[in-house]
């Protein structure tokens, strides 16, 4: 019985997941412009894609973003998670208040950080109507640092959710030991990095996925702070996309895009799902 229920969600998933990567996939090899047609060019697609400069900045800011989103996430959430982790008083106030900012949409977070970085509005107006008229602090303006004025949004937005992962893991670990590192003398930072962090490979692998699948996918946040500006020094993949297919109305080249975004995922996961499923088999 448990199988036969599961039969409307695994059609769904093949008709849906399955069947609409495949369209995609497919149509990408085609020059469809308003509406999809079986007018093939080959690869044409993707050697405009990858001759287009729009499409060449908004790789090098998602790595820019995509690096430094994942080195500070992991170390931020895990830093958070082991501080609570010692059973502080109010831990559960500091938890809540760390996951809150996960439960707002990526809309209403990149609207708050574009108040919050206001030039005139924001922490530079606070901070020079206190007296320090030379304070300078316009991220979003700036075309060299506008993807760091992205990231710190996007850490306040996902950081929480790490954590409690994070946290869950180490309330996994068997207290007995810390106790043996107590008896042996070992350091609390050799503990985590000699012996707990290797025990949490499982929960640093899910945690790595999730990361990378929020990375490839960032959208809102760019359109809610900056749009893409200023000028393309903000662009993302995931937006020309969206750029292509609804509004230049170039169904190929955004085929083409999304087909390439899926590679970048499928990537990540296959590495994934060696580590887990196969490191289980030895």
């Amino acid at each position: 019985m448990a199988k036969l229920a599961s039969l409307p969600m695994i059609f769904t998933a093949l008709v849906v997941f399955v069947g609409g990567t495949a369209w995609t996939v497919f149509y990408s090899f085609t020059s469809s412009s308003l509406l999809p047609r079986t007018d093939f060019v080959g690869l044409a697609q993707y050697e405009r894609l990858w001759t287009t400069s729009r499409w060449i900045v908004s790789i090098k800011n998602l790595a820019i973003y995509g690096v430094c989103s994942l080195v500070l996430t992991l170390v931020i959430a895990f830093v958070l998670a082991a501080l609570l982790d010692r059973k502080i008083r109010g831990e559960a106030v500091f938890r809540s208040i760390f996951l809150y900012p996960f439960a707002l949409s990526f809309i209403v977070t990149g609207l708050a950080w574009q108040w919050i970085l206001n030039p005139d509005f924001g922490l530079q107006g606070l901070v020079r109507g206190w007296g320090w008229e030379s304070f300078s602090f316009d991220p979003l303006n700036n075309p060299d640092i506008v993807m760091f004025g992205l990231l710190i949004a996007g850490l306040w937005q996902g950081t929480g959710l790490i954590m409690c992962i994070m946290l869950a893991g180490l309330r996994g670990i068997d207290d007995d030991i810390w106790k043996a590192a107590r008896v042996d003398g070992i350091g609390t930072v050799k503990t985590y990095v000699r012996v707990i962090i290797p025990m949490m490979r499982p929960v640093f692998i899910t945690a790595l996925v999730l990361i990378a699948s929020g990375i490839i996918k960032l959208y809102d946040l760019v359109v809610a702070q900056t749009n893409g500006g200023p000028g393309l020094a903000s662009e993302v993949p995931a937006k020309y996309v969206i750029n292509y297919m609804f509004q230049a109305q170039n169904l190929g080249q955004g085929f083409a895009a999304s087909t390439m975004m899926l590679l970048s995922v499928v990537i990540i996961l296959i590495p994934w799902a060696y580590l887990e499923f196969g490191g289980r088999k030895q």
